[in-house]
């Protein structure tokens, strides 16, 4: 049986991604659904980095399982950034899907003309093993891994020196765009769809999958991933 690899989501679309970008890693692949995980983590960061290890480290306790956790979202310039690490929460309460969130985007971004429009889509994933599980781990983490980052040293309340998540490792990504005027395509998820991409004449959600995994935020950061997956070995 092989090992198993945690993807912190319950995304279908992010776990199709994930199942595509990590295909030669000799891990099985599961999901929150798979192991019926129905609890959600607090994402009280302010960046992407500090999201992402809130996810992967608490995951990780939470399974006992080696654990890879993104965070990510769209960086608008007319927008001064925003929405940012609030992109899947972007618009609050009154915003209750992707398509609510892409319309109200648009929405900010009236009266916006084209060239001012530029974007990114970034992306950070943090790979996390449980603290109490003796996972060896190939060079440089032999030696117990890195250190949480200190701003959520003891964020997650309930771990004890023994058990407490080591972050394995961390890498970011991103892809530069444009917010085009209105929606187009149905494949990605997100705000893929009004994502343009100028050296592709298409928006992100035009894509083939084997196309986005090539250039996307998610695929730049887990191509600098990609190597350590590969060498870590079965989990108990």
């Amino acid at each position: 049986m092989a090992p198993r690899l945690l993807i912190a989501t319950g995304n279908p679309g992010k776990m199709r991604e994930y199942a595509g970008l990590l295909r030669d890693i000799p891990l099985e692949l599961v999901s929150l659904r798979d192991l019926a995980i129905t609890h959600e983590v607090e994402e009280t960061g302010e960046t992407f980095e500090e999201n992402a290890w809130l996810k992967a480290s608490e995951y990780a306790a939470i399974s006992g399982l080696l654990t890879l956790a993104d965070d990510s979202g769209l960086e608008v310039d007319a927008l001064s950034g925003e929405p940012g690490v609030r992109s899947a929460r972007y618009g609050g309460d009154s915003c209750t899907s992707d398509q609510d969130r892409v319309q109200l985007l648009l929405k900010n971004l009236e009266g916006v003309p084209w060239d001012e429009r530029g974007a990114r889509f970034r992306c950070v994933i943090a790979i996390a093993k449980p603290g109490a599980a003796e996972i060896p781990l190939p060079s440089p983490f032999t030696k117990g891994g890195k250190e949480p980052p200190p701003f959520v040293k003891g964020a997650q309340g309930g771990f004890s020196p023994a058990n407490q998540p080591i972050l394995v490792a961390q890498a970011e990504g991103s892809v530069a765009g444009m917010i085009q005027y209105s929606a187009e395509g149905d494949d990605g998820f997100g705000y893929d769809p009004v994502f343009y991409l100028p050296s592709y004449q298409k928006t992100m959600a035009q894509l083939p999958l084997d196309v986005k995994n090539k250039i996307s935020h998610r695929a730049n950061a887990a191509q600098k991933v990609l190597e350590t997956l590969k060498k870590l070995p079965a989990d108990r």
